[in-house]
């Protein structure tokens, strides 16, 4: 009794199964049938398994987006390459080359046309999601660049640094915008509210910062942290805010209170990311322990373990629908898994098979949303595009 139970999930790589990547469920996680209903079991949810395993990187992988299709997984790598995986299997990956030093942060904008990269180089790239791989490099700031994060509407990039700003910059014009002034550290990670009216940073200085989006004005610091604050992010609802930090912790603040809601004793050790699943009710955690972890937000407890890495896991990310979920690692391994327990949830966060082509939705002309910005032609240093196996 009170001792976790391990099972070994079904991980799948191109159909083949892949020994050792298991999933421990936390302790009374799912109570056993009662003996007076042996012919209806309860649809309990089933553990995440691994879907599929790409390779391609030549050093640890530190971030992942999915494309807003569900057609293409992008990562950032240590060796300084932006790699986008295609979930068709006939369809091969794509190795971006254009950063002269290790890709930080990568994120895909909301039209899915875009995908932004941060780099210890200082600058960040705009590439076209294409084959082609075209970029804009812009000098963004005075030491590397630690996260990139698109506003939901696609019209600004937020971005953080060493150099202890967050910066805002504009999509349609590809230019700055202005500064979020106040960290006294190096600013590790930064995200908009899903409406676009605040802006959440967190940094080495301990702190996480809430910022109004238009004002600039830094409207609340969460003091909470006894250590560096390595990721944070709003929930889905934009009501809800939280962190990783390097003291091990999770912790989540009510923004209306502005209390702290819940803390966990999440790893052992530094929290790398953290990732809010779309309906609001669990979070996903990376850690240098090489653990992925998945916190019942509703219950206040650990969900599941997850141990499918062989070295530090540096990030993850949810599906748009949340029927899925990536990692990624030291190991230079992209884990993607079915998540299986969003069964549970309502229809509408319920996503399509990985291989699926997405469903055609009509709009009205009044509705349709504005068009993409067009790259111009790749300013210097040039980038190039190059085919890679994935695995």
């Amino acid at each position: 009794a009170g001792t976790a139970v391990e099972h070994i999930c079904s991980c799948r790589a191109r159909g083949s199964l892949l020994p050792g990547r298991r999933c421990r469920r936390s302790p009374a996680t799912h109570p056993l049938p009662t003996p007076a209903t042996p012919a209806m079991p309860s649809p309990e949810p089933m553990d995440p398994a691994l879907e599929r395993s790409f390779r391609g990187h030549k050093d640890g992988v530190s971030s992942v987006s999915f494309s807003p299709t569900m057609k293409q997984l992008v990562s950032g790598g240590l060796d300084g390459t932006v790699m986008v995986w295609n979930f068709k299997m006939q369809m091969r990956a794509f190795r971006f080359v254009g950063h002269k030093a290790a890709v930080t942060s990568v994120d895909f904008a909301p039209s899915g046309s875009l995908i932004a990269s941060g780099s210890r180089d200082q600058t960040i790239r705009l590439w076209a999601a294409n084959v082609k791989g075209e970029s804009v490099s812009i000098r963004a700031h005075t030491a590397p660049v630690n996260s990139v994060a698109f506003s939901g509407d696609g019209q600004q990039l937020v971005t953080t640094s060493d150099d202890k700003s967050v910066k805002a910059w504009s999509i349609p014009t590809q230019r700055f915008k202005h500064s979020f002034s106040g960290h006294t550290n190096w600013v590790r990670d930064a995200a908009f509210s899903p409406d676009g009216r605040m802006l959440l940073s967190s940094a080495d200085d301990k702190t996480v910062r809430l910022w109004d989006a238009r004002s600039r004005a830094c409207s609340h610091t969460f003091f909470d942290h006894s250590d560096n604050v390595g990721c944070c992010a709003f929930s889905p609802e934009g009501n809800c805010v939280a962190s990783g930090s390097a003291d091990r912790s999770i912790k989540l603040w009510d923004l209306r209170t502005l209390q702290l809601l819940q803390h966990y004793d999440a790893h052992g050790d530094e929290v790398h990311r953290i990732a809010f699943h779309p309906s609001g009710s669990f979070l996903l955690s990376a850690s240098a322990d090489c653990t992925l972890k998945l916190w019942d937000l509703c219950e206040g407890r650990l969900f599941y373990t997850i141990h499918g890495h062989e070295a530090s896991a540096n990030g993850c990310a949810f599906s748009p629908a949340g029927d899925f979920f990536a990692t990624a690692a030291s190991d230079r391994h992209v884990m993607v898994w079915r998540t299986n327990f969003d069964r549970l949830l309502p229809a509408e966060h319920k996503g399509l098979a990985l291989d699926a082509d997405p469903p055609a939705v009509a709009a009205l002309p009044s509705q349709l949303p504005p068009q993409p910005p067009q790259l111009p032609p790749p300013r210097e240093p040039p980038a190039s595009a190059a085919e890679c196996s994935s695995v």
